[in-house]
């Protein structure tokens, strides 16, 4: 019973909730535009850093916040000036590249009074502003078979301010896609000299898609920040490939898709997990082997739904670029 209520307390996490935002982040890339973005962790990791580093040097959280966006807005520009006039896989292969130098430069010992190196910024650094304005108490606080603290990581403001983020962007994504412009970024997606042949500037166009998916990337880092610690290795090659899972899982191109696909694969992660804990002795398979098992057995799971149903959960299989 207590594995179940941990699981359910798992779908609607700050963590999970840290990757559907930037899940949505690379829905705009991705299933909006079709733009191949393989290093959307470099873009959290910005974010991660600019919130981080801002608020230690007494920003308040709102100009924290507007730091770490135009920090990875700029790293976008940066990004897509050189690539976007080719096609997509040379923007693949740049943006992993990129990512990993972002994340070598946070590990660099020359940056550690900024960045702390390869031990990160611990979140007793940063935290305390953003805790400061919960208006929770300072203690664990049971609501139903649930009970997290009022304003300390994971906590009932952390998860209610993240929650509500992912909200505003599920709208704001619905809307875009409706817009005339949205309808563009899709035009490009499906055929992007038909759509330079309208006379409209593509270049232009999927500038401003990877800055806005980019800075929505960043929000993702913010949140992850907020509810554990700024570390570079934990935004690295393998945080691309999942956020990367969580979109396809729920379906690209779709409005809820990254939502959905983020709760159901964190959360069925947890539970193989937490299943291996409970019913299998350590001395047949330990916790780092339970991590392994629970991987393998979501990505078998994974492999099914790309046959089966490419587009995911939610997507249309006409929605899915890759399948052109």
């Amino acid at each position: 019973m207590d594995l179940l209520i941990d699981t359910l307390q798992q779908l609607f996490s700050p963590l999970t909730a840290a990757f559907a935002i930037a899940a949505i982040g690379l829905n705009v890339h991705f299933g909006l535009t079709g733009l191949l973005n393989m290093g959307h962790a470099g873009f959290m990791l910005i974010g991660a850093y600019g919130y981080a580093i801002a608020t230690i040097q007494g920003a308040p959280i709102w100009l924290a916040v507007i730091i770490s966006l135009a920090g990875a807005g700029l790293f976008a520009l940066l990004l897509g000036w050189p690539t976007l006039k080719l096609r997509g896989d040379y923007l693949a292969i740049v943006t992993i590249a990129a990512a990993e130098m972002v994340r070598l430069v946070g590990r660099t010992q020359a940056l550690e009074p900024w960045t702390g190196a390869s031990t990160g910024i611990t979140g007793k650094e940063y935290k305390e502003p953003f805790e400061a304005t919960s208006p929770f108490p300072e203690r664990l606080i049971p609501v139903g078979p649930f009970e997290l603290h009022g304003t300390a990581s994971s906590s009932w403001w952390l998860t209610l301010v993240s929650w509500s983020v992912v909200a505003l962007l599920i709208v704001l994504y619905w809307l875009l896609q409706r817009s005339p412009w949205g309808r563009v970024l899709r035009g490009i997606r499906e055929d992007e000299d038909a759509v330079r042949s309208l006379g409209k500037n593509v270049y232009s166009f999927k500038m401003q898609a990877l800055v806005l998916g980019g800075m929505i990337g960043a929000l993702g880092g913010v949140s992850y920040a907020l509810g554990a610690q700024v570390h570079p290795d934990s935004m690295g090659r393998p945080t691309t490939f999942l956020i990367w899972t969580l979109l396809l899982l729920g379906g690209a191109a779709s409005v809820f898709g990254p939502a959905l696909g983020s709760m159901l694969f964190l959360a069925t992660q947890f539970l193989v997990k937490g299943v291996l804990d409970v019913f299998v002795p350590d001395d047949i398979v330990s916790a780092p082997q339970a991590e392994t098992i629970s991987l393998a057995f979501v990505g078998i799971t994974l492999m099914l739904l790309i046959i089966f149903r490419p587009q995911g959960i939610l997507g249309k299989r006409r929605e899915l670029a890759i399948n052109g």
